[in-house]
């Protein structure tokens, strides 16, 4: 090869690599859901961002801590099949999070209401419920309002705690009457009721948490434990676990926080383990395939299992 081709492929390659340096830095990571033309807000801390030098040590679960989230006095969550996390801060902003706790996208409504429930578990909604409007609005992966359903336009009553189905039906707790109910919000019509006074009693419910998995509907009393349906809504039992204000499920396991710990039941077998916690003042766990979700007032502690 001559010099000047030399020289040619010498100045080639100087300019590849100045493209290189100034190429796009704000396209959202592979695990993002936020669009590329927007970048995602960070509003959670690495642990190694405070002392990259300090050694991460797991905890007595083999637990170990990769961030922390300020978010004061956080509410209503949920995970998606992704294992994005939803949650829902003070001002009933609605946070969304990548499975390592990386801020992706933030909901803010247009009017206040109360988040009584998030549910993400369907593959491209995610519910919030407002009880105080009798309110149910639909998002989509990227927080984006879909529709808004206003239960009151459909029935009479108090609805406590809502959920959405695998099929895009709404199933909905009507505290005045004691009923389950099904909504299709298609032709927006009742599709399924039944009737829970019988199954109740003289007891004095509390109804808190609504929840389709698996083909089962599970409906949760802090009084009296959780009802357990099918998928159309037909009885089949109750759990015997009381104090409760949410569940989770992971697997084939049903869990829940009581007392500084987390109690598992898994739902065919019947088997009960239970896993400490290390850390005080938890008010709320989600479990994820691979990480694990601390609710505190001050935020929330994101784990790798």
């Amino acid at each position: 090869m001559n010099w000047g081709r030399k020289l040619l492929l010498l100045t080639l390659l100087t300019n590849f690599y100045s493209l290189l340096t100034v190429a796009q830095t704000t396209v959202p990571a592979a695990g993002s859901v936020a669009p590329a033309s927007k970048v995602a807000p960070v509003a959670s801390t690495p642990l190694d961002a405070k002392n990259p030098g300090a050694a991460v040590v797991p905890d007595a679960n083999g637990w170990t801590l990769v961030r922390t989230i300020a978010l004061r006095q956080p509410g209503a969550a949920s995970l998606d099949r992704r294992g994005n996390l939803y949650v829902a801060d003070e001002q009933d902003n609605i946070h969304q999070y990548g499975a390592d706790g990386q801020q992706l996208n933030v909901y803010s409504p247009p009017q206040p209401g109360h988040t009584a429930q998030i549910e993400a578990w369907n593959t491209s909604k995610i519910l919030v419920f407002y009880d105080d409007r009798q309110q149910v609005l639909l998002l989509d992966r990227f927080m984006a309002p879909i529709t808004q359903v206003r239960l009151t336009d459909f029935m009479d009553g108090q609805i406590r705690t809502a959920t959405l189905a695998p099929d895009d039906r709404l199933w909905l707790f009507n505290e005045s009457d004691l009923t389950l109910r099904q909504f299709d919000p298609t032709p927006q019509r009742l599709t399924l009721s039944t009737p829970l006074d019988l199954i109740i009693g003289r007891s004095k419910p509390d109804f808190s948490f609504l929840r389709q998995y698996q083909n089962n509907l599970y409906l949760l009393d802090r009084t009296s434990g959780v009802f357990v349906f099918d998928n159309l809504g037909n009885y089949r039992k109750k759990l015997p676990f009381t104090g409760l204000s949410t569940i989770g499920f992971r697997g084939d396991e049903l869990y829940y926080l009581t007392e500084g710990k987390v109690s598992f039941f898994h739902l065919y077998t019947l088997a009960e383990r239970t896993l400490p916690l290390a850390v005080a003042g938890v008010r709320q766990v989600l479990l994820g395939e691979q990480y694990a979700y601390l609710l505190t007032t001050a935020g929330i502690l994101v784990y790798k299992m």
